[in-house]
C-alpha cells in the first residue's frame, strides 16, 4: 500500500469477538501491524502505544493493532499486560493482504511466513498519510505520534 492510498474497507474482529470495520475508527486513524501477541518486541510495542494512548485520544486519534492471533488471545494479552490499546484479529489473513504485510521472512537461517511489522497512519479523508515498515519499535509509538500532531 503506498501513500496517497485510500484506507481498505476491511474489517477484524475485537478481543470481545466484535467486528470492527477500520473505516469506522476515529481519524486520524493509525494501524499497527505486529508478529504475535506476547511476544517481548510486541509487548514492547504495544505498551509503548499504550503509554502515549490518552495523547493519541487528545489528537482524536484511533488507534489499532492488529496480528492473526485469536480474540481470545488478544484479550489475554491485554489483561497481562494492562493495555489501552485496541487489538484487531485478522485470523483469515485478509487484513494483513490488503495492507500488504503478510510475506516471507527469515530468522536464525530459517525463512518462513509471517506479518511485517509496520504502522500506517490514516488522514481525516482516509488518506494514507504515512507508512513505516520494518518497525523498529524503541521510539516508533512517539514517531507516529508527532507525525499525527502534524496532519
Amino acid at each position: 500500500m503506498d501513500e496517497g492510498a485510500m484506507m481498505p474497507d476491511v474489517t477484524v474482529t475485537g478481543a470481545d469477538g466484535t467486528p470492527v470495520r477500520l473505516r469506522d475508527l476515529p481519524t486520524p486513524t493509525i494501524v499497527y501491524f505486529y508478529p504475535k501477541d506476547d511476544t517481548s518486541g510486541c509487548t514492547r510495542e504495544a505498551q509503548d502505544f499504550t503509554a502515549l494512548s490518552e495523547d493519541f485520544a487528545a489528537a482524536g486519534a484511533g488507534l489499532m493493532g492488529v496480528s492473526k492471533d485469536s480474540p481470545e488471545s488478544h484479550g489475554k494479552f491485554a489483561a497481562k499486560y494492562a493495555l489501552g490499546v485496541t487489538l484487531g484479529s485478522d485470523t483469515d489473513g485478509s487484513v494483513c493482504d490488503a495492507f500488504g504485510v503478510w510475506g516471507e521472512k527469515s530468522m536464525y537461517g530459517r525463512t518462513y511466513f509471517g506479518i511485517e511489522r509496520a504502522t500506517f497512519l490514516f488522514d481525516a479523508a482516509g488518506t494514507l498519510a504515512k507508512t513505516w515498515r520494518k518497525v523498529r519499535v524503541p521510539g516508533h509509538a512517539a514517531a507516529v505520534l508527532e507525525a499525527v500532531k502534524a496532519l
